[in-house]
């Protein structure tokens, strides 16, 4: 009982090591053949509902990461006003002054399949895809901090996600779930706010 109390407080510590952090540069802690590492055994071991194995992943870098970032800046400076456009393109110059993305996504032809094969849950796989899909975000987020990087996750899809498929040739049935921003710490996470548990957490029975 002892080992798996210790086994559990390990867990919980890596999980409040995660924070996000906004001021980011291109100054890597670590190298990128070690970033892909991270990805590829994330993708392997993040859990899936029947195996279904949902989740797809795009790792951009260097210049195909700031391309990315101009993309956003040309999709958003379409809807958002003059007046309020200064604060939206300081922002996208943030993510943009990072050192890559990890682009996030569902394949929905794997969702389709196991719609067809298990016809019972149809109205469940795609629910099922975006939580196995958060589960990956959330284990490579913290696998970065780990790694002495920091990172913000973003969703600036459905607006950017015709010209990311075109501009990296990606699937049609590749749908862009989110973006996790990483870099080398250029400032500290904020404070972090909690509502009571008593308001989240409900325990019935002993």
């Amino acid at each position: 009982m002892s080992a798996t109390k210790r086994s559990a407080d390990l867990l919980l510590q890596l999980a409040k090591a995660r924070r996000t952090i906004y001021p980011l540069n291109k100054e890597l802690p670590i190298a990128a053949s070690r970033i892909q590492e991270l990805v590829n055994e994330a993708t392997l071991h993040t859990p899936s509902s029947f195996n279904s194995q949902s989740n797809r992943a795009v790792v951009l870098l260097g210049a195909e990461h700031d391309k990315l970032w101009d993309i956003a800046t040309g999709a958003l400076r379409d809807i958002v006003p003059d007046d309020k456009w200064k604060p939206t393109a300081d922002r996208l110059a943030m993510f943009k002054a990072a050192a890559g993305t990890i682009m996030f996504f569902n394949d929905d032809d794997a969702v389709r399949d196991m719609q067809a094969k298990f016809p019972t849950y149809a109205d469940r796989f795609p629910v099922w895809a975006h939580q196995s899909n958060g589960m990956q975000q959330w284990l490579l987020w913290t696998a970065l901090e780990l790694e002495g990087l920091g990172a913000n996750l973003q969703h600036y899809n459905p607006l950017i996600d015709a010209k990311v498929a075109e501009t990296w040739g990606l699937p049609a049935s590749w749908k862009l779930n989110a973006q996790l921003v990483f870099g080398g710490r250029a400032g500290e996470p904020g404070e972090k706010q909690f509502k009571p548990l008593e308001e989240r957490v409900k325990v019935f029975g002993s």
